[in-house]
This record gives structure tokens, C-alpha cells and sequence, in this order.
């Protein structure tokens, strides 16, 4: 039978359990929720995972590649506390996984998750590190990336990776350009890619600016096509002035070496996450009035 992903999801929050392990039990229940959670409290599935409803912005990102380097993946892992991504069981997991995604290319984080990992499934894994450590942790996302060209891969650290596959150039280009987009978080690759209706959208917000100025019609045209040139260039990698030497930019530098930008992808621990703000008097007050 098919089970719904917001069925999914509403036992998710239920028990706190991960994705799999609900998606597995609705079907062994027929769909049923309350026999659900009564089978996983049975299993003690929910009880493993009560953990899975804190928030997990901390983490690492990783990178593995094909020694060719015409295939490469990225991927993110969370956890609560930069304390734990810098322990060697949560580092070990997720070059795991890492190494596990190259290798098996799954569709999606769902197979990711399902896939085998030393006679266990990522998922079964990834909730015994759980109750070991006492932390959440999520495998959250990751990219595949394959060329006829190469790959060029750069890690910042373990908290911003990227890949970005390049046609022509060499392996110092490409790692080169990769720290560029570390560094200088570009939308696109070049203007063909920018969507229509940003650009409608953004063409109708500078066409107000400028006539705010008083300039006339004829004028507020010029100064809206510029300054929407000024903004492309600022939001595309090609026109983004280079971070190694910033009087030339990166389209130049491809242009100068053959080269040219097919994809590129770049991950930050923790981006879109939307972290707790502790706040410590709050908390005291609360304690204090329930005591």
C-alpha cells in the first residue's frame, strides 16, 4: 500500500522516531497510526529517538570523490553542538555516508537512508549514534556531480563545501574556482540561468527606486538596465570579480584558461536552518515559576 508523506511526517512528530523506521511501521500497521505508535513504543523505536525534535544546526559537510575526478559528492550531517561534529564517532559516520553516496549513488535521501552500511541501513545507524552519543543528528542532504571534464572540489574547513564541474582547464582552475564560490556565494553561473521572473521582479523594484529620483522616463530606463547589470554581475559567478585577484573576474579567468562553468554546488552546515535563540532569563523565570 502507499503511504502518504504527511502520515509520515504526523508520526514523525508523534514519536520523534526517523523517517524509515515510521514509513516501515505505517506499513506494517496498514496505514493504521495509532497501531503505529503503539508499535514502535512497543520496539522501543520512539523511545530511542525522543531526541529527533531538537533543532540539529551544528554538523560538518563532506566531500568524496573518484580518483579521475569525474564524479564527486557532498554531503551535510547534523548535530546540536560543535562539540560532538568534532568528535571522531560523528566524523567517522559521516565519511561513511559520504563514501556511501559516491558509491552507491542513491536517488534520493530516502534510498540514502534505506541503503546498507556495514549490515545495517544508514537510518538504523544513524539511531544507534543517537543513543550513544545522546545527541540529534540528521543526515540532512547531499549532491551527486558527474562531467566529462573534471571536478573541482574545496572544503572550508568541515562547515562549507563545494563542487563545480568545469569543461576544459585543469585541477588547480577548478580548485580555485570552487574556493571562489566558498567564498563568495554566487547564485548562478552565469545570466542564462537567472529566472525570468526574478528579473521582472527586480527590473520593477529599481524602475521604482529610480523614478523616486525624479530622473526622466528616458533616463530611468538607462539607469534601471545598469543597475541591473551592476546587481547580475554581483549575483553570478562569471561576473563576480575573482577572490585570488579581485581586478579581473572570474568569467575572465575562465575565458583565459578555455575553460567554462557546466554546474556547481555549494553547501554550509546549518543554511535555512532556523536555530533556537536561548534565552537564559526566560528559562530561570520559567523554572522559577513552576517551582
Amino acid at each position: 500500500m502507499t503511504i502518504s508523506a504527511s502520515l509520515v511526517k504526523e508520526l514523525r512528530e508523534r514519536t520523534g522516531a526517523g523517517m524509515m523506521e515510521c514509513k516501515k511501521a505505517l506499513v506494517e500497521t496498514g496505514g493504521d497510526i495509532e497501531a503505529a505508535v503503539e508499535h514502535m513504543r512497543k520496539q522501543g523505536l520512539a523511545k530511542a529517538d525522543k531526541k529527533a525534535g531538537r533543532i540539529a544546526a551544528e554538523g560538518l559537510v563532506v566531500i568524496t570523490a573518484t580518483p579521475d575526478h569525474k564524479a564527486a559528492a557532498v554531503l551535510e550531517v547534523n548535530c546540536e553542538t560543535d562539540f560532538v561534529a568534532g568528535g571522531d564517532d560523528f566524523r567517522n559516520f559521516s565519511q561513511r555516508v559520504g563514501e556511501l553516496v559516491l558509491a552507491q549513488r542513491p536517488a534520493d535521501l530516502e534510498a540514502l537512508l534505506a541503503a546498507d552500511m556495514d549490515g545495517a541501513t544508514v537510518e538504523e545507524t544513524r539511531r544507534g549514534l543517537v543513543a550513544k552519543i545522546g545527541e540529534n543528528i540528521g543526515v540532512r542532504r547531499f549532491a551527486l556531480m558527474e562531467s566529462t571534464g573534471l571536478i573541482g572540489s574545496y572544503l572550508h574547513g568541515t562547515r562549507i563545501g563545494v563542487l563545480v564541474a568545469l569543461e576544459g582547464g585543469d585541477d588547480g582552475l577548478a580548485r580555485d574556482i570552487a574556493m571562489h564560490i566558498a567564498a563568495s556565494r554566487p547564485q548562478y553561473v552565469d545570466e542564462t540561468q537567472v529566472p525570468a521572473d526574478y528579473l521582472d521582479k527586480e527590473r520593477e523594484i529599481l524602475v521604482e527606486q529610480a523614478k523616486g529620483e525624479g530622473k526622466p522616463a528616458e533616463i530611468v530606463a538607462k539607469m534601471v538596465e545598469g543597475r541591473l547589470r551592476k546587481q547580475l554581475a554581483e549575483i553570478t559567478l562569471v561576473g563576480q570579480p575573482f577572490v585570488k585577484d579581485p581586478d579581473t573576474t572570474v568569467g575572465k579567468l575562465l575565458k583565459e584558461h578555455g575553460a567554462t562553468v557546466q554546474s556547481f554546488v555549494r553547501f554550509e552546515v546549518g543554511e535555512g536552518i532556523e536555530k533556537k535563540a536561548d534565552n537564559f532569563v526566560e528559562e530561570v523565570m520559567a523554572q522559577v515559576r513552576g517551582g
